[in-house]
């Protein structure tokens, strides 16, 4: 990722929409899906700046790992938590077997090679263990977006779950989810790929636009998993080890 995000995510993931909503999301999904019981080994694999990091260390002992040396300082600020230097697929410095969850949010499309990142990471949990994982969806949305951050590509339901099986790995649960706000966001996404425009759409918003987006997205908690969403912005799953 170009430093300039790094900066840049550091100062707003804290308050944007779209990392508040995805954290209360991905707190609904643990909480229903993997806590059945506490104090769980956590590891959350390209922990960014660390803004998940409070919300996954109510739930167990947590370790981060981190590629960059600017975002591990910010993480490390953030939450009481082991942050570690490493990276996928050959460099995560965790035992194998050693974790009840991986977190992995938004970071497998960084990788070139998904399908030995994933097994990477399947060697780290525990026999019946949880992989969670969010991936950006729907290639027709690549945009500038995804330029900035250096995504190899977005994903399919059915390019995900392809390369989580040739991983080894079981899904347990997918779905798409940013489904509610899908026509805004494809609608200005492709406005901008007719027009060569390279703005690149992170910016904070106004208060009330942004907690208004934050409560549409965050909504998507009570349907992910109870009702099917056919598309949407992202996909999220929940993968169990062998």
């Amino acid at each position: 990722m170009e430093r300039s995000a790094y900066t840049e995510m550091a100062a707003i993931d804290e308050n944007h929409w779209w990392y508040r909503a995805r954290r209360r999301i991905v707190a609904e999904m643990i909480t229903q899906h993997i806590a059945k019981r506490p104090n769980l080994a956590i590891a959350e694999i390209g922990c960014g700046t660390g803004s998940n990091l409070p919300v996954l260390a109510r739930f167990g002992q947590l370790t981060a790992v981190e590629p960059d040396a600017d975002a591990r300082a910010y993480a490390a600020t953030r939450a009481d938590a082991t942050v570690l230097e490493g990276r996928l697929p050959d460099g995560l410095p965790l035992a194998d077997g050693s974790l009840d969850l991986a977190v992995m949010l938004d970071v497998l499309e960084h990788v070139d090679d998904d399908v030995a990142a994933l097994k990477a990471v399947a060697t780290k949990l525990k026999p019946g263990a949880s992989f969670l994982l969010t991936v950006p969806a729907m290639p027709s949305l690549w945009s500038p977006h995804d330029e900035e951050h250096h995504h190899k590509r977005r994903y399919t339901a059915q390019t995900l779950r392809a390369a989580i099986e040739a991983a080894g790995l079981k899904i347990e649960m997918m779905s798409y989810f940013n489904t509610l706000l899908l026509p805004m966001i494809a609608g200005v996404r492709w406005m901008k790929n007719l027009t060569g425009s390279k703005e690149v759409d992170t910016g904070m918003p106004s208060n009330w636009l942004n907690n208004l987006l934050e409560a549409i997205f965050a909504f998507e908690r009570h349907l992910i998993g109870r009702l099917p969403l056919p598309l949407g912005v992202s996909l999220v799953v929940i993968v169990k080890a062998a």
